[in-house]
């Protein structure tokens, strides 16, 4: 049922040194502040900071009480106070009223700031304009990757994918090249190298750049990772805007998983408790469903239970000493096991109600009709009827999004008629939503300009202008045709399938999302190893408007083993989906790959329609 891996599959080099290098480092700058000491903690690097170091060891190094930062007066009593933050223009403000306040009263205080994951100059500049620059030492954790499984690697920065791909703003890129460079620090060399996209190959070069200045730290080293593919989100945004039915993509978004755990509420757990739940490889259950599609799961777990059943039926039989093997044993192991299966079966019934009471198949089928491209007109109608019900904004604007990118923008008349539908349901004040998403690319108005193609202007002038109007509106009829339609045909993204597609027995990726689509991002990386090299993909790099943007960079390949060379690492700039990390680990097991995912922020369609959005939920 579940995709075991292959016996031949390479071993998975040891993330956990990140964690201790991390926890290292934190607890080396917290000492820096002897004695007893408050510890002010930004929301946002909570769940990040608990996968590190937890209370207890925060306890040991002498913190004394914890502090969440917002916008409320302090009121700890500690003659040491240490902020861990992000470098943002309002934490500053925020220490540097806490300093003043203290100023005023006549008090004398020690305060630290540490910055994660690195220090900007302009938060330096507010310390100084608001006079306390002299009374905080600042300092940075230079936490850039937080293991949350065996093969899935984050640079919890989920706001990168705004910050560059909206405001242009390359402040993270940084942070991205020190993760990299990190990475090659311990595991050795890249010997293959491929990307596409504008951030990918300023990273790139700027991490060449690095790795040459730094020349003596990897070298003679033997690569333990064999590949390297950096993608930009921008170059396939249609694959993270499509529901996800595999089901840890359907807990993520249901549920919003956070830092690799999630919380499961009253309505999962059958009890008045909320639980918290860390999804990895080792909740054996959780492991063997996580990539299944939707329809399986059930099946699966139904088969699972039965058997546990049978386990514990067991001891029926025994006589004392094996029941005293039975309970020392394996009874714990069936605890446990049988209380994952239990939440697991929860959350699958919390998820089928409240899939059935949006009508999900009808909103999968619209979703399936773009992708492919028919009934356009029917998929219009039902996104329309969607904003007329205020079914959620998140959402209406997420299929307003994929109609246009799989369309190459929206029709004039289309365009308008929807944004005006969607501004007198949900409210103007989405007005510069709309503004951030034409800018970003992500939903755009077609201008009667681009349909004029280079064959129609030379046409144009050997006929009479009442011809030349028709010819253009055959040409407009076609421009339709987007660049979205031209790579999916050249990379055949639509399987054609006789019959019905069996999800049980996968014969491709996707099987991610129901047979109807297979993920751009992930044919793009299945192409460029197979070539080895971009060769042979012109057409889709310059449908993709990546021509300059592409590269291969290879070096010899005397010290990697035939183990490494099927190591593959896929950096994600932007976020990625678990549809896709789902689809990569399929392809690994058909093609004996082992991939290794790293990504600024693990996202999905409603993360980045709120990233987009300006109106804050």
């Amino acid at each position: 049922m579940a995709f075991p891996h292959r016996p031949d599959a390479p071993e998975l080099p040891d993330f956990s040194m990140l964690k201790r290098l991390a926890r290292d480092q934190l607890i080396y700058l917290l000492e820096q502040l002897p004695g007893k000491k408050d510890l002010f903690i930004e929301a946002d690097l909570m769940s990040p900071l608990d996968r590190i170091a937890n209370v207890s060891i925060l306890k040991q190094h002498e913190v004394d009480k914890l502090y969440k930062v917002e916008n409320k007066p302090a009121l700890s009593s500690n003659e040491q106070l240490c902020f861990l933050v992000r470098p943002r223009i309002k934490n500053m403000r925020y220490v540097a009223g806490l300093v003043n306040a203290d100023k005023l009263a006549g008090r004398t205080r020690k305060y630290k700031v540490i910055f994660s994951p690195q220090k900007f100059h302009a938060c330096e500049m507010v310390l100084e304009e608001e006079g306390v620059y002299g009374d905080v030492s600042c300092d940075e954790w230079a936490f850039s990757l937080l293991p949350l499984d065996v093969d899935l690697l984050s640079m919890e920065l989920p706001e990168f994918f705004r910050d560059y791909f909206l405001e242009g703003d390359q402040r993270w890129i940084n942070t991205a090249v020190q993760a990299l460079h990190l990475l090659s620090t311990l595991y050795g060399p890249f010997p293959n190298c491929y990307g596409i996209g504008r951030c990918t190959k300023m990273s790139y070069e700027l991490w060449r750049k690095l790795e040459e200045e730094e020349d003596g730290e990897t070298k003679g080293r033997r690569p333990e990772i064999g590949h390297l593919f950096l993608l930009d989100r921008d170059v396939d945004f249609v694959t993270a805007l499509c529901s996800q039915v595999v089901y840890e993509g359907l807990v993520d978004d249901t549920f919003r998983i956070k830092c690799g755990s999630v919380d499961f509420g009253p309505e999962v757990t059958s009890s008045d408790r909320s639980l918290k739940v860390l999804l990895n490889a080792e909740d054996k259950v959780f492991n063997e469903i996580r990539n299944e599609h939707f329809s399986n799961v059930f099946g699966f777990l139904s088969q699972k239970a039965r058997n546990l059943q049978a386990q514990y039926d067991r001891r029926r039989g025994m006589d004392i000493k094996q029941m005293k093997n039975f309970v020392s044993q394996e009874l714990k192991g069936l605890k446990q096991e049988h209380r994952l299966l239990s939440v697991h079966i929860g959350a699958c019934e919390s998820i089928m109600k409240k899939k059935t009471k949006q009508d999900f198949q009808e909103l999968i089928k619209t979703e399936h009709a773009l992708l492919e491209g028919f009934n356009i007109r029917e998929s219009t109608s039902y996104i329309e009827e969607h904003i007329d019900r205020q079914v959620s904004p998140i959402e209406s604007l997420r299929l307003m999004c994929l109609l246009s990118l799989t369309e190459n923008g929206l029709i004039p008349k289309d365009y308008r008629s929807l944004k005006t539908q969607y501004l007198q349901s949900y409210g103007p004040e989405h007005l510069l939503t709309f503004s951030n998403l034409r800018r970003a690319g992500l939903l755009t108005e077609q201008a009667p300009g681009d349909t004029l193609t280079a064959v129609e202007s030379k046409v144009s002038k050997l006929v009479t202008d009442k011809a030349a109007g028709k010819i253009t509106d055959a040409f407009s009829s076609l421009a339709k045709r987007s660049n979205f339609r031209a790579i999916s045909k050249k990379l055949n993204l639509i399987p054609r399938v006789d019959g019905e597609y069996d999800l049980k027995v996968p014969r491709d990726m996707a099987y991610v999302f129901s047979g109807a689509y297979v993920p751009l991002s992930c044919r793009l990386i299945e192409q460029v190893l197979e070539r080895r090299s971009w060769q042979g993909l012109d057409e889709v790099v310059r449908l993709l408007n990546c021509s300059e943007l592409a590269f291969t960079d290879m070096t010899k390949e005397d010290k990697a083993s035939s183990e490494s060379l099927r190591l593959i690492l896929v950096v994600f700039l932007g976020g990625c989906t678990f549809s896709e990390i789902s689809a990569l680990r399929f392809l690994g097991r058909e093609k004996g790959y082992r991939f290794i995912f790293l990504t600024t922020a693990v996202t999905n369609s409603a993360r980045l329609m709120e990233a987009m959005s300006e109106v804050k939920a």
